[in-house]
């Protein structure tokens, strides 16, 4: 069918016809009918649907405009809503982006004098009782005096015509006598004529001035009222929609369902198209990846506990000492454990910590198709795909490793524990903390190249410090190990697996964590649970973390079961949930954990449990009668400009920033990607290739080493046969694991600025 030829846009025209938006993978590009008018874009699947139903509506005030290539271009307001269209031909395309850019720059320049107007204008006053008809005289009285205005406009407009059509005909009979006695009488009749003229001009100025000046106030007070109209809608529309919430969750916990924590309840985290912005809310619900619709049924339900409980706890001494324990008491637990520890940094600095920066360069808007590239790798390992530094962030995995350190204050606290099971509590927010940083980093760290290493040394202001170490390139593996003078050293060892499945990738870390404590000789160790990163193909890039984890104390054999919850777009649970359960080594239940992984979590203690009703499933769930939700973790705020600057926290901010006496090895001082840093990507892309080929060089020279020092070829000839530096393997008797841990001697080298057994891998 061909396209119907469209006018040259005007500004203020109202523009239609037809172009191609992109739905799903699937679908592909399909024709639709859009309507730019006052500043919205609508689209219809056809013509015949613009009288009942809209498929969608952006506003281009706040929308960006890209074009793609000669047919292609891109609209979007931020995330929330983005449109990939396509134009018959290059022409088309050019009309459409003229009357978007028209459109736009009304839109933004009417919004600009509604703000202006709406400071200016005094605030309406709240409407109660009958505000509503106080408000309909006003304006019925507003209407009858501008009515009255108009009708003075029309008399003044009459007598104007009437008098200037005499003083016309008055000045052609004056050119008629030329000379004759009876000028003295024409030109008195004239001036007369003219006076009236002038009179009956000013009377009509007045009134257009008094007319203009009474439309303009009263336009800004109707504009004013119109907008407290909107918000008042809104927040109608918000209270309806908690309702409907509070109702939904009181019904599904009659049945048996989980009943979520007050502080869960706000419309806003429970809006599916908020933070994560999973494109437009349109009839092309598909465009995105979701999981099952079907919901998991919760293990458990949290009930509030007898008052005799929270009277109880107060006064009785049970043990839970640790930040005078875990009790139904309003305490800040950081200025508490602050006040009463004597080590506290304050105390402790007498020299002044050293001042790291806050910024680094912006990203560069540098525009590259994932898909390309992606297209060709579908079922591959990640780790054996060359990908160009445009998708990269700048950091390496081994400081992407060294960033679970972020919260590391929950570990301090958990060192201070007397209790077991009060100190898994801790641990447990800790494992969940480390996720908080990936929300909304979309970037691929840096592969490290075998032998690479990150030190991270914060003794001086923070009280720890930490060493990575790439210990195998396929698969990839590093080791991390952290030593804190609070009395607990973190060890883990992580190798990733991923698979690319055309839509999203699924990203499964292997290996195990493990934090041992000094003072109580806890032994705690858990694995990681399964990243997604969704939208490869087309749409925003979003992550979800789904799973569950078991945090174990192999010493006293207390358990954390945690659960992340997968996001689903059918689900009306809390996006990006958590919940725990803290058993002893008899399976009791002491603590209930809660929250979310991109902003905190909240722990409570069990005073009671019993065996409630079956669920759907027919599975009899546990009802737990708990005190108060006290918070234990909550997310530091990003950065100002964070989305400019890879969305890095304080902490990532600081990891490549250039250090003295770090070892030759570390990722510091890897060439390509400083400059990915500073911005030099072509560079960074170039000195990358150089990397991977000098390490595949040093690869193939080791697999030719092992095989002629093995007694036959077939031994010894692994050429990831490779002995770590810094760390050695362990068979770890407590959890049966066998993992790298860290032999010694780093520090002690730096110390000395001995880095000759050092590598050269850069």
């Amino acid at each position: 069918m061909s396209e119907p030829k469209s006018p040259t846009p005007t500004p203020g025209d109202t523009y239609k016809g037809w172009l191609f938006k992109w739905t799903n993978y699937i679908k592909g590009y399909q024709r639709r009918w859009f309507v730019l008018s006052n500043g919205l874009l609508s689209y219809y699947r056809s013509q015949a649907e613009m009288g009942h139903t809209c498929r969608g509506t952006i506003n281009l005030a706040t929308a960006n405009i890209a074009v793609e290539d000669s047919c292609n271009f891109v609209i979007s307001n931020g995330g929330a809503q983005t449109y990939h269209l396509k134009a018959s031909s290059e022409v088309e395309r050019q009309r459409w982006i003229t009357a978007l850019e028209l459109a736009k720059a009304k839109a933004v320049h009417m919004q600009a004098e509604s703000d202006d107007s709406g400071d200016e204008c005094p605030a309406a006053p709240p409407s109660s009782g009958q505000g509503g008809g106080c408000r309909n005289l006003e304006i019925q009285s507003t209407l009858r005096t501008l009515g009255s205005k108009v009708e003075d406009l029309n008399t003044c407009n009459d007598l104007i015509v009437k008098h200037g059509s005499a003083l016309q005909r008055s000045l052609s009979e004056l050119e008629a006598l030329r000379v004759s006695g009876d000028v003295g009488d024409k030109m008195k009749q004239v001036t007369e004529r003219a006076t009236l003229f002038r009179i009956t001009s000013n009377a009509m100025i007045n009134a257009c001035r008094d007319f203009l000046s009474l439309a303009q106030s009263h336009s800004k007070r109707w504009q004013k009222a119109l907008h407290s109209e909107r918000d008042q809608r809104i927040r109608l529309e918000e209270t309806l929609e908690q309702l409907a919430k509070q109702h939904n969750h009181l019904e599904r916990a009659f049945r048996g369902a989980t009943v979520l924590p007050s502080s869960f309840s706000n419309p806003a985290l429970g809006n599916k198209g908020g933070v994560s912005g999973k494109g437009d809310a349109s009839d092309e619900d598909d465009d995105n990846e979701f999981f099952d619709a079907m919901e998991d049924p919760a293990e458990f339900i949290t009930v509030p506990a007898d008052p005799k409980y929270h009277r109880r706890s107060g006064s009785n001494a049970s043990g839970f000492s640790c930040e005078t324990g875990m009790d139904d008491q309003s305490v800040n637990f950081d200025e508490l454990s602050l006040a009463s520890n004597p080590e506290s940094p304050q105390t402790l600095e007498l020299e002044p910590v050293r001042q790291r920066r806050t910024r680094i360069p912006d990203k560069p808007n540098y525009y590259l198709n994932l898909w390309s590239i992606m297209k060709n790798c579908i079922g591959k390992e990640l780790s054996k795909i060359p990908m160009p530094v445009n998708f990269n962030e700048p950091l390496s995995m081994l400081q992407r490793l060294s960033e679970d350190l972020e919260y590391y204050e929950l570990l301090d606290k958990a060192a201070k524990c007397h209790s077991s099971l009060e100190q898994m509590c801790y641990v447990a927010a800790f494992t969940v903390s480390s996720y908080s940083t990936t929300v909304h980093r979309t970037g691929k760290p840096f592969n490290p190249l075998l032998g690479e290493t990150f030190e991270l040394d914060r003794l001086k202001d923070c009280g720890y410090r930490s060493l990575c170490e790439q210990v195998s390139h396929h698969p990839p593996a590093a080791a991390h190990h952290a030593l804190s003078e609070k009395g607990w050293t973190l060890r883990q060892e992580i190798t990733l697996a991923s698979k690319f499945r055309g839509k999203y990738l699924s990203i499964m870390p292997l290996g195990s964590i493990q934090c041992l404590f000094d003072k109580s000789e806890n032994h705690y160790s858990w694995k990681k649970v399964t990243t997604t990163v969704h939208n490869i193909i087309v749409g925003k890039l979003w992550i979800d973390q789904s799973g569950e984890i078991d945090v174990v104390n192999h010493k006293t054999g207390d358990r954390c079961h945690l659960k992340f919850a997968p996001y689903s777009y059918f689900s009306r649970d809390v996006p990006r949930k958590v919940t725990g359960v803290v058993t002893d080594k008899d399976g009791k239940a002491h603590y209930v954990l809660s929250g979310t992984w991109d902003e905190k979590m909240e722990f409570s203690r069990i005073m009671q449990s019993s065996k409630g009703e079956n669920g759907t499933e027919g599975k009899q769930r546990t009802v737990y009668q708990t005190l108060k939700a006290k918070e234990i973790w909550r997310k530091n705020p990003l950065p100002e400009g964070a989305e400019n600057m890879y969305f890095f926290s304080s902490l990532a901010l600081t990891l490549n920033e250039s250090e003295e006496g770090v070892a030759p090895t570390d990722s510091r001082r890897r060439p390509d990607q400083r400059m990915m840093e500073d911005g030099r990507w072509d560079e960074a892309n170039a000195e990358k290739q150089k990397l991977e080929e000098k390490q595949r060089i040093v690869r193939r020279e080791r697999e030719r080493e092992a095989v002629k020092a093995a007694s036959t070829p077939e031994e010894g000839a692994h050429p990831d046969n490779y002995q770590a530096m810094w760390f050695d393997k362990f068979d770890d008797p407590a959890s049966g694991e066998t993992l790298h841990v860290y032999k010694g001697g780093y520090w002690e080298a730096k110390e000395q600025g001995s880095w000759d057994m050092c590598p050269e891998i850069f």
